[in-house]
C-alpha cells in the first residue's frame, strides 16, 4: 500500500469527485502495468492505494515518485513530504502521518515571520512541501529552489479545496482563460494557475475568488 503525499480535505458530492479524478490520475499512472488497485482514504485525510500484481513494486515507486509517500518513519538527512497544515511566528507545521514542526529559522526562505513567507509566496493550507527529516527537520533545498522560483516567474494564484478541472473551470467562466497559461497541479486539490505576461494576479485573484469556495493567494513577481 501507497500513501499518498496529499489530503482529501472536502466532503458530499466534492469528495466523490475529488476521489474520481484521483481514480483517473493513478490509471493514467499504472493503468498499463500488470496490477490491481485500490484507493481508500485514512483516517487523517490522506488517500491509500493498494496494489496487487506482478509490477505492484513498479507501480508504487511511480505513485511514490509523482505524488511523495508519507512515511512510516524518518531517517536522518532523508527528504520527505509533508502537507502545510498550519503555520505561527515559531514556524511551520506539515502533516506527514505525524505533525512536523519547522521551526521559523530553518525554513530558508529569506527575512520575514512565516506569517509574511506565507503571504509572499502564495502558501495555501495543505499543499505538499518536501522537508529534510533532523533535528530539528527544515525545509528541503528543492522545495526551497521551487518557491522561489515562483516569485522569479510571471505570478501565480494559489488555491486550495478544489480539484484542477474545478480552478480551470472557473478561470474560464470569469472570462480569464487567455491570461494564464496553464494551472499546474500542487497536490490532489491545491492548484497554482500561472498567470501570462503582464496578468495582475491580484486582479485574477479577485476575478475567480468569488466563485471557489477556497483559501486563495498570489505570488507577486519580484523586480
Amino acid at each position: 500500500m501507497v500513501v499518498l503525499a496529499t489530503k482529501v480535505t472536502v466532503h458530499g458530492e466534492a469528495r466523490r469527485r475529488a476521489l474520481d479524478g484521483l481514480r483517473s490520475l493513478v490509471e493514467d499512472a499504472i493503468g498499463d502495468l500488470e496490477v490491481e488497485y485500490e484507493i481508500g482514504v485514512r483516517h487523517d485525510e490522506f488517500p491509500t492505494v493498494t496494489i496487487t500484481g506482478e509490477d505492484e513494486v513498479v507501480a508504487r515507486n511511480v505513485l511514490r515518485e509523482g505524488w511523495g509517500e508519507v512515511a512510516e518513519g524518518f531517517d536522518e538527512g532523508e527528504s520527505y513530504v509533508g502537507t502545510l497544515e498550519s503555520w505561527s511566528e515559531d514556524g511551520f507545521v506539515l502533516d506527514s502521518g505525524t505533525e512536523i514542526e519547522i521551526p521559523a529559522d530553518e525554513l530558508g526562505l529569506g527575512p520575514g515571520s512565516p506569517e509574511r513567507l506565507v503571504e509572499r509566496f502564495g502558501l495555501v493550507q495543505h499543499m505538499p512541501m518536501r522537508f529534510v527529516w533532523g533535528d530539528p527537520p527544515r525545509l528541503a533545498d528543492e522545495e526551497r529552489d521551487r518557491l522561489f522560483e515562483w516569485t522569479r516567474g510571471t505570478g501565480r494564484v494559489n488555491v486550495n479545496n478544489a480539484t484542477r478541472g474545478q480552478v480551470r473551470a472557473t478561470v474560464n467562466r470569469a472570462g480569464h482563460a487567455r491570461d494564464i497559461v496553464t494551472v499546474e497541479r500542487l497536490g490532489l486539490l491545491e492548484q497554482s494557475v500561472i498567470c501570462r505576461e503582464g496578468t495582475d494576479p491580484p486582479g485574477l485573484l479577485a476575478a475567480i475568488g468569488e466563485h471557489l469556495p477556497s483559501e486563495l493567494r498570489c505570488v507577486i513577481p519580484q523586480s
